[in-house]
Parts: C-alpha cells; structure tokens; sequence
C-alpha cells in the first residue's frame, strides 16, 4: 500500500471516531448513561435510532465493567504503585473525565494514543471547554511538533501512528508512563482497522512491554455468515475494511491470538453473553423500558458480532476475575447436521419487480399463486412502509412471474402495517390480523383483501380490495402473533395467540375467531399456560396448532414446542419433549410436511453457527439438523423477517424476503425468492 492509500485509510478510520463519538453523544442524551462530558468533546447532538442506542449502550457498559474491575485490583492496596490507563485509539472518548468525577484516579492516570490530528483536535477542544479544564487541573498544551498534545498531573494525549511501535515506545516512556506498574490497555474497536501484522505486533509489543497488564478489547467478528458479510461491506464502503476478521473470526480464535502472543490468560465472550450474565435484571429492564423498541433480531445480532475480550500478564492481574463463571447463559449448540437442503433462485423473468421486504406476510392462495402484503421495504426508489402488494404466479412447471399490484380505487386503503399475519379465507380472499405502523401505533381493525380478476390463473390487471371488517374495538392490538386455523365441533376458527402490544412487551393471551360468522368467541382450553412470546412460529396439525420457539419475557428466546390439542371440550396445551434439545430460536417461518415440523431459519443467540433448518419428528421427538446450502443464491441470505411457504407436491419450501436494519450498517433485503429442495428429507 502506498502512502497515499495509507492517508486515506486512515482519513476514513478518523471518520469512524467522529460517527462513534456523536453517537456516544446521543447515547447520554437518551438517560442510556451518564455523561456529561460526551457532548461537550463532540460538538452536534444528532439523536440515533433506539437500535443504535442499545448497541453502543452494551459496549459502554462492558469497558466500564472491564476498568472498573482493573481499578479496583490495581487502586486497594495502600502504597502500591500507581495504575496506568493506556487507552490506544481513544478518539474523542470521555473516560478520563467520567473516571476524574467518579473519583477513581486518586491512586490512577490515563494515557490516550490516536493519530495526531485526531489527538490535537481533541486537546484543543480540552483547553477551549472551562468545564473539562477544570477537571484536568493545571496543564500543558504540548508543541504542535512533537506527539505530547497535553499534559497534566493524571492525563496525556499523545498523536501517534499505532503501526509505529519503536516511536509509541519511547514517546510512553518519556511521557512518563512506567512499563512495571499495573496497566490497562484499552482497544475499542481499533486492532481491527489495523492490518494483521500491524495488529500482531502491537499485542506481542504489549505484552513484552508490560509484565504485569490487562488488555482489554472489543471489536466485530463472525465475518462468515450473512450479517458479518453485510457488516464487512459495509466498511469496505467507508474505506475502512476490516481487517484480519477472516484469520481470527470467533472467541476461541481471539483468545488463542492473545495466549500466543504472550499472554497468560484471556477470557472472550460476544455481546449477547456480556448483556446476560453481566448486568442486573434490574438494569436490563430499565434499559429495555427507556425508548419504544421493535428490531429485536438486528440487536441480537449486532451483539453476536461483537465481542469482548480480557487478556492479563503478570501474578496480579492474571487473578482478576473480569468475567467471573455465570450460569446465567447457557450455550446450546445444535446436533450435528444429518444433511443438506439446496437453496436456490426462483426462476422468473429477469424485468419482474424485485420483492425486497421484511415484516410482511405471505398466503397460498392456490398452488400456483402466493400473495404478499405489508411491511418494510424497497419501493419506488426509497425505503419505506411497503403499499404495494405483491402477487408471485407459477405459469409453467419451473417458472414464476412476481407482479406489484395496487389497492383499487373503491374501498379502504392498505395501512401500511407490519407483523402482521394473513389467513387464506379462498382462492381470492385473505384476513389480515393484527400488526402495527409503529412501535407505539398498532394496526387497529382486521382487514379483508379480495383480489379481482383471477381467471385460470390469469394474474393481468389485477388490483386488490380492502375491506375493514368489524368495530374499531376489536381485541387485537398486537403485533408480531401468530394465527392458525383449528377446528372444535367440525367448526373452522382462527386460533389468534401471543405477539406483543404498546403496553405489553410480551403477550400470552389467545383468542378465538369463528371463520364463518367473523366473530369472537370462547372455547375452553386447559392445561398449564405456556409463557408469553411473540415472533413465535405456529402452523396446524391434526385440527390443532403447533407453536415453536420465540421470544420470551426479559427478551430471551425460547425452545419450547407447543401443542395446542383439540379435546371433546375445547383444546389442551400440551408440550412435546424434543431430544436431543433445540438450540432457542425466534423470527423463524415453520411448516408440518409428512409428520415432521420445520423450523426454517431465524435468529439465535445461544450459539454461534447459523440457523438452518431444524426438523422434529412429532411422533418420536426426535430433532436433527439440516443446513442450508447457499451456493447458488445472492449472498448474504439473511433468514429472519421472512415468510415461507410449502410446496408439499414440489417438496420445495419457498422463501419471500427476509432481512432487517443492520445496526449502523444500512438495511439489508434478501433481493429474490429463494426455494429450498426438501426432496433429502426422509418421508419414513
């Protein structure tokens, strides 16, 4: 790489301080947490989405967890010598100052590296702000010409290039930083834009420089799967790429990086584990509580591509427990696969408008036609909430033609919601239940769609009526539910269970509506009441319903498979024993084919690999795993927020949209349907 290419990485590498720091900023803003200083290093308060909020609240939080516990060790013995912070790429962080307030750098001092325009910036801002200079105390601003930009009794920064580590050496020494005292090295998100060997010499650097340390660092990884892939291009885009995620690309690469390099221990974990077993309930509630939130999956995993890690030398430190064992979070890891279904392309026109969309629903409404309404997605140039249907037809035994058609001109209009559900009433009419247009606005009132003009599969200038059925006041307010049609007394009803609303977070009420009267009505159901969820699978079988998985309480999913059982009296929940166990899934589509239920896709975060297709036979129990080959699809495939549906004469599942906003990489959707050949699967 040449030196102009050097200086332009490191111009966009810079840029992500300054995108960083702003949200850091907003993240105070909100009550996330306190600081009152990020705003005043950071000039502008932009405020960021809920999402982003969550994802940088949940790094704060595990650097705070890590230097707390660093202090604490180092600070209790009276007369032992002083710590040492080294905060490497600090930007324009405010931990110094947060750390001065809370009155934790008595026995401590903190040292910050970035590159030198960033450093001197940051040291102006210091020297420009009363508030923050009364903090530092008496200081030196530094000459413009050497590294030191300011000093003070307990705080340096320094502008210094990290890949030049004799210079970094003897600037911290003449600086004034003892290579024996206990000290924290601190890397957010740093290493990563470094290249590997840049990187590896850095950690081998430390810790041969300092024997008795702790290095603490969070970063991306997981670059392999279809959110890393999409997080990666995403700062390739930036011309920030990330670098050496292929050569270290989990925890267990990460930690043996460390232990290789010379140090004694090393703890690892993503963001998903650190939330769980490391901040209290209490504190998770309240974080959960503060902003209206509905993108579960892009959190989770944001989380799961994230990780932190805490490497120590030295008899002290190597003793400190940062991340102390904790049975709050249980990995659970699928079985082995049992084999393979191919995936690939819908053939269709190649002029057919794409359906890119999430949070939509889909019905079959005869073999050949399947029709998609609602959600979030790309239309007419700009994303939005969808308005358009689309009507995806089979016209010859391979093909498929996509069509976008509109609401006609009599009747109400489609509103725009999302999470919802639709049910098949025939060939040419759907109920749509529930759903919502925000995280604080559902969807009132079930809708009837009637599609005109369907004629031996004819699907030319079609349109779609809306119908509003009922009072306003119908008792569904939820979103993210499921409905399956049951039977009791050789009558048809639509068993409409769980999702969330405004007020509650998780529901595990049901309702029963009688399909030919359109109205609401009781039947008896016994047994223990399953726990609340939503974004829950659920599909008939046997005049009853089964439900998969979900989303719980306290937002943690579920791997329980329910079985709501018609009896002489009504229906009875019963739960069927899966073994080998199946790993907690939600925002998976399910399907019953030959007496074995399908869990397809979704989002987890109890283990690392991804989700496939999970089959369970309902007659024995027994789970197996299949996975998903992706060869000959668009990549990335992201299987969340998506719809499926089966084909039992094909043995095909096909599979419509998909995807999510991808924290602060842009959202993502699957651009094609996509079919699963199921033909592998045992019909014994």
């Amino acid at each position: 790489m040449g030196p102009r290419s050097r200086e332009r990485r490191a111009g966009a590498v810079q840029s992500t301080n300054d995108s960083s720091a702003l949200s850091k900023s907003s993240l105070a803003a909100r009550g996330y947490v306190h600081d009152a200083f990020a705003a005043l290093l950071v000039p502008g308060a932009p405020r960021r989405v809920p999402l982003i909020h969550r994802g940088y609240y949940v790094r704060a939080r595990a650097v705070q967890h890590c230097v707390r516990a660093f202090l604490e060790q180092t600070c209790a013995a009276c007369g032992a010598p002083r710590s040492q912070i080294l905060s490497l790429g600090a930007g324009s962080d405010s931990l110094y100052f947060r750390l001065k307030t809370a009155g934790l750098l008595t026995w401590a001092a903190v040292w910050e590296v970035d590159f030198p325009d960033v450093a001197r910036r940051k040291a102006e801002r210091i020297q420009d702000t009363p508030e923050l200079c009364a903090l530092t105390g008496p200081f030196q601003s530094g000459d413009p010409a050497l590294a030191l930009c300011f000093e003070s009794l307990d705080y340096r920064i320094l502008g210094l290039d990290l890949r030049q580590l004799q210079q970094l050496d003897q600037t911290l020494a003449s600086s004034g930083l003892d290579a024996a005292a206990p000290t924290l090295l601190l890397a957010e998100a740093v290493l990563t834009y470094l290249e590997p060997e840049s990187a590896r010499a850095l950690i081998a650097w430390a810790a041969q420089r300092f024997p008795n340390a702790l290095f603490i660092v969070y970063e991306q990884m997981r670059p392999h799967d279809a959110f890393g892939q999409f997080m990666q291009q995403h700062f390739q885009r930036l011309n920030s790429p990330l670098h050496g995620l292929d050569r270290f690309p989990d925890v267990k690469a990460q930690q043996h990086r460390f232990l290789q390099a010379g140090w004694t221990a090393c703890s690892v974990m993503d963001m998903n584990e650190f939330y769980r077993c490391f901040l209290p309930t209490e504190e998770r509630q309240r974080i959960e509580n503060l902003e209206p939130f509905d993108e579960f999956e892009e959190w989770h995993l944001k989380c799961a591509h994230y990780f932190i890690l805490a490497a120590s030398r030295g008899d002290t430190l190597s003793k400190t427990l940062v991340f102390p064992p904790s049975e709050a979070f249980r990995h659970v890891d699928p079985a082995s696969p049992s084999g393979i279904f191919p995936a690939s392309v819908v053939a269709s026109d190649s002029q057919d408008p794409q359906l890119k969309r999430y949070g939509h629903a889909s019905v079959l409404l005869s073999p050949g036609i399947i029709l998609s309404a609602g959600g979030f997605g790309e239309q007419e140039g700009r994303h939005c909430r969808v308005s358009k249907f689309y009507l995806l037809s089979r016209y010859c035994d391979f093909e498929w033609k996509g069509k976008q058609i509109c609401t006609s001109g009599t009747g109400a209009q489609w509103d725009g919601r999302l999470y919802h559900t639709m049910t098949r009433l025939s060939d040419t009419q759907i109920l749509v239940l529930g759903g919502r247009l925000s995280p604080v606005t559902p969807a009132f009132g079930v809708l009837q769609l009637r599609i005109c003009k369907i004629e031996d599969n004819s699907t030319e200038d079609l349109n779609v009526t809306v119908t509003k059925l009922g009072p306003e006041e119908s008792p569904l307010s939820c979103w993210r539910h499921s409905t399956t049609e049951v039977s009791h007394e050789n009558q048809k009803y639509l068993f409409v269970y769980g999702g969330r609303s405004v007020v509650e977070p998780v529901l595990s009420d049901w309702h029963f509506l009688h399909v030919e009267t359109m109205a609401w009505v009781r039947i008896p159901v016994e047994g223990e009441t399953p726990e609340g969820r939503h974004s829950h699978s659920a599909c008939s079988w046997q005049g009853g319903a089964l439900m998969a998985g979900g989303l719980g309480a306290f937002e943690e999913p579920l791997s329980s498979v329910l079985f709501l059982k018609p009896t002489s009296r009504g229906f009875f929940w019963e739960s069927i024993d899966i073994h080998p166990p199946i790993t907690p899934r939600y925002s998976h589509t399910a399907h019953v084919l030959n007496g074995k239920l399908l869990l397809v896709g979704g989002v987890w975060i109890h283990s690392s690999s991804v989700p496939g297709v999970t089959v369970i036979d309902l007659m024995t129990g027994l789970s197996s795993e299949y996975q998903i080959d992706t060869t000959c699809v668009p990549w990335p495939l992201m299987l969340h927020n998506h719809t499926s549906t089966l084909l039992p004469e094909e043995q095909q599942l096909l599979l419509l949209g998909g995807g999510g906003n991808c924290f602060s990489f842009g959202t993502y959707f699957n651009p094609q349907p996509i079919t699963l050949d199921l033909s592998s699967l045992s019909v014994g």
